[in-house]
């Protein structure tokens, strides 16, 4: 059975459990204090949210992101799939990423993907799935997974913020990598995600910085 972070209560009793199954979490929720569940929209515009801001600042991505909701209403699958790719690249998009919205667009309007059901996945099913779309690549899969479904489980492997936070909280000498996070995580299935935002919040607790998305 899939776990889902709804509210701050959910994310609240899943990491009162992780502390009690792993007593190394003690010391870093010590620090870290209760994480705040962070929620987006789920469904297209949820995943092109976080699409638009891919590998750009949060003062960009957001730039974008209010001339793309502005230009459509409503914004949905439909119109950016009607939408002329000139006018999606005056709005500030990238060919890249006007391709990979294109797509999703065109498999949504095909009935050949549903976002929403992947919340009932497995997360590292529903992550494959996601990964397979062109254009969406493992970090983008993870935080749609976690902030737009509240996926209990997913569990964001290749995020830098998690994997120093991982170092510094349990003393490891380096950095885990991307396939070394999966085998330090497999002892808090299935709350990997409240593990994760666990993580986000120490990681901001000892750097002074954010290491998410901010909203």
């Amino acid at each position: 059975m899939t776990i889902h972070l709804e509210t701050q209560s959910d994310l609240e009793e899943a990491v009162h459990a992780l502390i009690k199954r792993d007593p190394r979490l003690k010391p870093v929720f010590e620090i870290a204090g209760m994480p705040a569940l962070r929620r987006r929209e789920p469904g297209f515009a949820g995943l092109a949210h976080i699409v638009c801001g891919q590998q750009l600042s949060t003062a960009s991505a957001a730039a974008i992101w209010g001339r793309l909701s502005a230009a459509f209403d409503p914004f949905d699958h439909d119109a950016v799939r009607r939408a002329r790719a000139d006018r999606l690249g005056r709005l500030g998009l990238s060919a890249a990423k006007i391709k990979t919205l294109k797509h999703l667009a065109r498999e949504i309007n095909a009935q050949r993907l549903n976002l929403d059901v992947l919340a009932e996945e497995d997360a590292d099913a529903a992550h494959h799935s996601l990964i397979a779309l062109p254009g969406i690549g493992p970090w983008t899969a993870d935080v749609y997974l976690l902030f737009c479904l509240g996926h209990g489980d997913a569990w964001p492997a290749g995020d830098l913020a998690v994997q120093e936070g991982i170092k510094i909280g349990l003393g490891l000498k380096a950095r885990p990598t991307e396939k070394q996070m999966a085998p330090l995580a497999e002892p808090w299935r299935p709350l990997r995600g409240a593990a994760a935002h666990l993580w986000w919040s120490y990681y901001r607790a000892v750097k002074k910085r954010e290491g998410v998305l901010s909203a």
